[in-house]
């Protein structure tokens, strides 16, 4: 009998086989050790990834996440997409908003007020609306960084934006109906905050025009009503009584064709905003309701 018969013999096999099961053992907690080192090492570098992002978006120092989820993301992508009739910009400009509202929060001092996909929304779509000339008007700015980012993208859509910001810089963020606390950025709400957020925006950024005081005051709406302005964001106070005193004024300054943004619209935290625009929109009014993305409203004056 030759050497390959013999292994193959059933006598040969029930011997051979404590042997072959030793070996097979001996491999089988090499693999074990080997997978496991692999298993830590992969274990070591997903917690250094999260640990990095978590100190890139998560939420300590600004009070909210910057992290992105699929199902907000396509939802925000939709409905830009059907304000501005046009799904590859809605993308793009969305995507290019959420780069700049984080390289702002690492850069700027204090923060962007918001969720990320409301502010990404506002960003992406009011270039893509068409505004009828560069001046716009933010009413209620907090640190100044939401325009500071609109500069930018207006700026981007090859336009040359002026800006005016009215706010009373009062050191903390201010509405009707909540207690007055720090900022969760240890940054006090002031003139100078926002004087270095607009700065990051270069020539367009320290040309801007800010006017301190509240929006219903008549000495702040006389020195600012010089112009008619082709973008206004009403993000002031979120009472249904501000509101409504913002868009009656936004009437009397917007150009015509202007986009009129207004911030937090159907957010349940702040009800008085939609109750305020279902109001207004029920009077004469030069104002056409064009729809909403995230917690903003978009509106066209005639």
């Amino acid at each position: 009998m030759n050497s390959r018969s013999l292994l193959r013999s059933p006598a040969s096999r029930r011997l051979l086989r404590p042997v072959a099961d030793l070996i097979d053992q001996r491999i089988d907690r090499r693999v074990d050790r080997r997978v496991e080192r692999e298993v830590r090492s992969a274990v070591r570098e997903a917690s250094a990834h999260r640990l990095s992002n978590e100190l890139l978006l998560g939420s300590p120092g600004r009070g909210l996440s910057r992290v992105v989820s699929d199902g907000p993301l396509k939802r925000l992508h939709a409905e830009v997409a059907a304000l501005a009739g046009d799904r590859d910009a809605a993308v793009r400009n969305v995507a290019t908003a959420y780069r700049l509202l984080v390289a702002l929060e690492s850069l700027g001092v204090g923060r962007v007020a918001g969720g990320t996909m409301n502010i990404c929304g506002k960003l992406g779509t009011i270039p893509l609306l068409g505004p009828p000339n560069d001046e716009i008007l933010e009413i209620g700015t907090l640190y100044g960084m939401f325009s500071t980012g609109l500069l930018r993208m207006m700026e981007r859509d090859g336009r040359s934006p002026s800006l005016t910001i009215v706010d009373p810089f009062a050191g903390v963020q201010l509405q009707p109906g909540t207690d007055p606390r720090p900022d969760p950025t240890g940054t006090p709400v002031d003139e100078h905050a926002v004087r270095t957020n607009l700065a990051l925006a270069g020539p367009a950024g320290t040309a801007a025009r800010i006017r301190r005081g509240y929006s219903e005051d008549p000495g702040t709406r006389a020195a600012v009503s010089d112009r008619a302005y082709g973008v206004i964001v009403v993000d002031g106070d979120h009472s249904a009584n501000g509101v409504r005193q913002d868009l009656q004024w936004a009437e009397e300054i917007a150009a015509p064709g202007a986009v009129v943004v207004l911030d937090d619209f159907g957010d349940p935290n702040w009800p008085g905003v939609k109750e305020a625009l279902d109001e207004h929109l029920k009077d004469d009014t030069r104002f056409t309701y064009l729809g909403k993305a995230a917690h903003s409203a978009f509106l066209r004056a005639s």
